[in-house]
């Protein structure tokens, strides 16, 4: 069914053509059925049990769904299914945090990680800055099973604290859980607040993003698709995050943790979108000034191998999951180890957003890493044709 952006607040978003090259591209249900017969026939050969693809072009949104919730539970999926992002929590949460914060005036980018958490102390980290963090150049480690090393959240951010540099910072990029584990502390500190408490009053709120949070409540359960048949805790998980280690951080963290649906990240890719315009009216809630929001998904100097932007990814150029057809200069997202991604051109301001529990039953199942990338084109052919 077509799902209708309500205009949220007093911002009224203007229809806005983009680039020259999209003047005549056009989404409706007819452009979008390329890419529905790739997600059936991924669902048909187990790439994943369902999946929700939510696609914007302009002031237009289509959402549509294909599959089911999971083995055990045949519903159909819809678009109020909600879906653990996993890694999109750290763009969709903590990035766009980190932005507000720097809006605010409370970081600066070139600030030392030690001013704002002394505890993050050890050889070489005094010269760990918040940018480092945001471009994973901190020289941070990329991962270890807190879950299984510690006890308890306080045992878990010690360990992270005390964590030593592998390189030193600004020298090598490594995609690193350790350094938006740190960045969300970071944000924690400096707000005086729970990071998803936050969220919630800056961003989720105000964009009426209501089905968007950290630890879902239990009468929710039953709208959550399932992910992994996990043999640390010897169960489906479903309800609660899949990462481990944001489970030991008591499911709210910076790197993984927030659920959602599509038409909440339809609604927060327009905003960003808009903001990135400069069409968010001074003083409308929230505010991003737009040589902020631009800066944050440009690409960034950086170590070779890396395509950062600050926070958000940009598309390399072979393998991406943006596909082959989205702009290389002006294009950002990012993507979740369950099964999820979010790619937005901004020239031509068209966004593409995959939900699905490819985890399920099983993280082994790594079909879908062949199928973002042509959903994406298929969708750019779509509304192109």
């Amino acid at each position: 069914m077509r799902w209708a952006l309500v205009p949220f607040l007093s911002v009224v978003l203007l229809a806005h053509c983009g680039s020259e090259s999209s003047l005549d591209w056009v989404l409706d249900r007819e452009s979008l059925e390329p890419a529905q017969l790739l997600l059936q026939s991924s669902v048909e050969s187990d790439a994943f049990p369902g999946a929700v693809l939510a696609v914007g072009l302009r002031d237009t949104v289509e959402i549509i769904s294909v599959g089911q919730y999971g083995d055990n539970d045949p519903r159909p999926v819809t678009d109020s299914t909600v879906y653990d992002l996993a890694s999109l929590t750290k763009v969709i949460g903590l990035t766009t945090a980190v932005m507000l914060l720097v809006a605010d005036g409370a970081i600066d980018l070139d600030d030392p990680v030690d001013r704002y958490l002394p505890s993050f102390a050890g050889p070489g980290k005094d010269a760990v800055t918040i940018r480092h963090l945001l471009t994973h150049t901190a020289g941070l480690e990329a991962w270890r099973p807190l879950h299984l090393e510690t006890e308890t959240r306080e045992e878990a951010i010690d360990s992270v604290m005390a964590a030593t540099l592998q390189s030193v910072p600004g020298e090598t990029y490594v995609y690193s859980d350790f350094g938006a584990i740190t960045l969300g502390l970071v944000v924690e500190q400096v707000s005086g607040t729970t990071l998803d408490m936050f969220l919630s009053d800056r961003v989720f709120e105000p964009l009426g993003m209501r089905w968007t949070r950290y630890r879902p409540p239990a009468e929710w359960v039953d709208r959550i698709a399932p992910t992994e048949l996990d043999p640390w805790r010897e169960q489906v998980v479903r309800g609660e995050v899949h990462d481990e280690n944001a489970a030991r951080l008591e499911g709210v963290a910076g790197h993984a943790g927030l659920f959602s649906i599509a038409p909440d990240l339809a609604r927060f890719a327009r905003w960003i979108l808009a903001a990135h315009h400069g069409r968010l009216p001074p003083g409308s809630e929230p505010f991003l000034p737009t040589q902020l929001v631009q800066n944050f998904t440009s690409r960034q100097p950086g170590p070779e191998g890396s395509t950062r932007a600050l926070g958000w990814d940009t598309p390399s150029e072979t393998g991406s999951s943006a596909g082959t057809m989205m702009s290389r200069s002006s294009s950002f997202g990012h993507t979740g180890f369950t099964g999820t991604s979010i790619w937005i051109d901004a020239d031509s301001e068209l966004f593409v957003i995959l939900l699905t529990n490819r985890v399920h039953p099983t993280r082994e199942n790594r079909a879908l890493l062949e199928i973002r990338g042509p959903v994406a084109d298929s969708v750019v052919v779509g509304v192109s044709r």
